[in-house]
């Protein structure tokens, strides 16, 4: 669904925070406690020229990010950092954390700024606060692009103060101290620690103060590589997610879900059988099925698993992909330049993406305390305020009465923008009267969960006398709902309007989708079809189908003219940012190597969120490879190798961002080559990760190496998503060379006979399994 300036002062596109004042604000506590006053949006990169330059699309001149990033800037300063007593400093970020690491790059530019011991600095997750509206949105790969300098800002106003303070103590100076190691240091080898100064640096006002923010010359922490200041809680198990919490009451809570999706609840026939089962406490309907509560999720299982309820049709009643795939084509937008034989030669393809599934490795789950009068909720939440506002308009109560606390998520890739199970949670405590721990079942997640749309998209490039004249895509996808909205109510309504929910997703689509070469005139347009389906932001939205379609061609051009596909990228590239990451690549992963037959490299580039990757992929598509037998698996080709090049402009952790770019380039290889969901009659036939296939350690490469760039534009560019889309391209186009033909349904395998059998509808939640032994290899 992966961070200001001084007042009339604006930082032009490219040039990043320098070292200028800022106004930051010392807030009314008993410590000190301080905020920036508003943040600064970063931009994007220059143009070169070409000899027929295309105009600029409008992500180029104004992106998504940009969008983001614009919308904090007026609660900026509702964003505070506490220096406490012990010499600590806490921050609670209005984020969501779901294993991209956030947590530990707020806590290096607190770190950097107050001159504090990383180990010192405490990030926890903030509560839901509507006060913040478009602040507590995670998604866009965003957090780091508008946190970025309101963090700085705050941290340098809190060192600001301990030096004010510590002077008053020490009778010096400010000009003769010095921060280190989250101590003052004073003349004659005077030493003050930051918790004895805390409280005399507080203020009983609110006062506005300037500051300077360090010189990139000066980071000692920014820009250096940092393990995970949650990595020894995630490997031990002490890591707290939202179903490890002790809510005095809570217990376990599930689901018994229709078997289309959508279907919904005619009667339930032995709901009293059921209740008087080992454990249960409750059965009730809920708008998504019957809930079942008991005293262990075992118990939950048997009892979903025995109840017989008369289920009414779903949204995709009797739906299959060839149906979709109809309705798709019927809303495509027409292409608008002809193709002149006489003049011009022309690549005219059209792909196929199929339904991806958006699970991420903890499933939906949520912790619900209703009472008549006040509500209270846990879970992982990438749009809180959305889900505070929602879940309180839903019980009837005022959004004060309704508290909603975010937990630490294990993965989301968008998933989390939704509150599908807090929101469920919610009203199962409401309808039980109880406390419920809700957890959703694999299975729930595969065939009920939020999915990546199918989508086709129809691309045409007009090439004559060596140029590229025209470029015309047309994206046309399963609807993509954008409930979420920019993280308030307002838009998160607008976005669900029948007359609202193309624009919104045309907006978007704008937004994030440009062409990085100069095609002369270019146009991208979506168009949006179906929209009864539970669909999301997964990780890149419309990116990787869209650049993988867009790279293939390119592919395709550069056969067309005789020229090798890297250096008619090269030429061709607009930027060069994007040609810097290309060369890396190219000279990383020996481009152009002799390579057996079934054998072939891939190259791509996607930029996007003021940052830009490219990938190089290698791939085996021989018999041996391919035909490889595992039982209930597809093994297919093998990526063998992935060369990754990437430039955020400023990687505030390099360690995490080479992270991010693996966990990406994992998800590329999957929607390339193996992982969709098959929908027949109604349901998606996957029900499990065993049938679900992501990259699995067969198919993904034994060299893989990231080359993080050296700093560009002195402020961070959105990381969290880039590398799917590169990675998804370049494998695209290594298996199109390997075997000599373009691919144009993805995965390469969705026609392929299933791997598995598939699990029945009803129940729907199959038994739990008895022979695990048997399946040890």
């Amino acid at each position: 669904m992966a961070d200001n300036g001084e007042a009339g002062d604006w930082v032009g596109r490219g040039h990043g925070v320098g070292r200028r004042t800022f106004l930051g604000y010392v807030l009314a506590a008993s410590t000190l406690t301080v905020a920036a006053e508003f943040g600064e949006a970063a931009t994007a990169p220059s143009r070169a020229a070409a000899a027929i330059p295309s105009p600029p699309e409008p992500s180029e001149l104004y992106d998504l990010n940009d969008l983001l990033t614009d919308a904090t800037l007026p609660t900026a300063n509702l964003i505070s950092i506490q220096v406490h007593a012990d010499g600590t400093a806490s921050f609670a970020l209005p984020r969501a954390e779901v294993g991209q690491g956030v947590t530990t790059s707020s806590a290096m530019l607190i770190a950097e700024e107050l001159d504090l011991p990383l180990d010192r600095v405490h990030v926890t997750l903030a509560d839901a606060r509507p006060e913040l509206l478009f602040n507590q949105l995670t998604g866009g790969s965003n957090t780091t692009i508008s946190t970025y300098t309101p963090i700085r800002v705050a941290a340098t106003l809190a060192r600001g103060r301990l030096l004010a303070a510590a002077a008053e103590q020490l009778n010096a100076s400010v000009t003769e101290l010095t921060t280190k190691a989250g101590t003052v240091l004073g003349p004659g080898g005077a030493v003050v620690g930051y918790g004895e100064l805390a409280v005399k640096a507080a203020s009983p006002t609110i006062v506005p103060v300037p500051v300077t923010l360090k010189d990139a010359g000066q980071f000692t922490v920014i820009g250096t590589p940092r393990n995970r200041i949650d990595a020894l809680e995630a490997v031990t198990g002490r890591k707290q997610f939202a179903m490890d919490l002790a809510v005095p009451g809570a217990l376990p809570a599930m689901i018994c879900r229709p078997p289309t999706i959508n279907g919904t609840v005619r009667s339930v026939r032995n709901a009293d059988t059921v209740r008087a089962m080992p454990g249960i406490t409750d059965v009730v309907p809920v708008t998504t099925g019957v809930a079942v509560r008991g005293r262990t999720f075992g118990q939950c299982i048997d009892a979903v698993r025995a109840l017989d309820v008369d289920w009414g049709p779903g949204t995709e009643e009797g739906t299959s992909e060839a149906d979709v795939l109809a309705e798709l084509r019927r809303a495509e937008l027409p292409l608008v330049i002809p193709p002149l034989p006489l003049l011009t030669k022309a690549v005219d393809l059209r792909f196929t993406f199929h339904f991806a599934s958006n699970s991420a490795l903890e499933t939906n789950c949520a912790v619900a305390d209703v009472r008549p009068d006040r509500a209270e909720i846990w879970g992982s939440l990438k749009s809180p305020i959305v889900a505070q506002e929602t879940i309180a308009a839903d019980l009837g109560l005022p959004v004060s009465a309704v508290t909603v606390h975010v937990t630490q998520g294990g993965g989301s890739f968008g998933r989390k923008l939704f509150f599908d199970g807090a929101r469920e949670a919610a009203e199962v405590s409401r309808a039980t009267g109880k406390p419920v721990r809700l957890m959703w079942h694999r299975t729930d997640d595969f065939r009920q969960g939020r999915t990546h749309p199918m989508s086709l998209s129809r691309v045409r490039a007009t090439y004559t006398l060596g140029q590229v004249v025209g470029y015309e895509q047309r994206h046309t996808s399963v609807g993509t709902d954008f409930g979420h909205g920019l993280g308030e109510i307002v838009t998160a309504l607008a976005a669900k309007l029948p007359v609202g929910d193309l624009g919104f997703s045309e907006t978007i689509f704008e937004l994030t989708q440009q062409t990085p070469y100069e095609f002369g005139v270019t146009t991208q347009l979506l168009a949006e079809a179906d929209r009864g389906f539970n669909t999301g932001s997964m990780r890149n939205i419309y990116s990787p189908n869209v650049r993988t379609a867009q790279e293939l061609v390119v592919d395709q051009l550069a056969k067309g003219m005789g020229q090798d596909p890297y250096a008619f990228r090269r030429r061709f590239l607009k930027d060069a940012r994007a040609r810097a990451v290309l060369d890396a690549v190219a000279t990383a992963g020996n481009w152009g190597r002799a390579m057996p037959a079934g054998t072939a490299q891939g190259i791509a580039l996607h930029p996007e969120y003021h940052g830009v990757v490219a990938v190089l992929a290698e791939i085996d598509c021989r018999p041996p490879t391919t035909g490889r037998k595992i039982p209930d698996a597809y093994t297919g080709p093998r990526v063998t190798k992935v060369v990754c090049a990437v430039d955020v402009g400023l990687a505030v952790n390099p360690r995490g961002l080479q992270a991010q770019m693996m966990g990406g380039i994992m998800d590329g290889i999957a929607v390339a080559l193996t992982s969709s969901l098959h929908l027949e009659n109604g349901r998606f036939l996957e029900g499990s990760w065993d049938h679900y296939y992501y990259t699995r350690q067969w198919n993904s490469p034994p060299e893989l190496q990231i080359v993080v760039m050296p700093p560009t534009t002195g402020a961070p560019g959105g990381a969290g998503e880039l590398a799917v889309a590169g990675a998804m391209a370049a494998v695209a186009c290594a298996y199109g060379r390997a075997t000599g033909t373009v691919p144009t349904t993805f995965p390469v395998n969705h026609g392929e006979p299933l791997g598995f059998e598939p699990l029945p509808a009803v129940p729907p939640i199959p038994a739990s399994p008895t022979d695990g032994l048997s399946r040890v290899s």
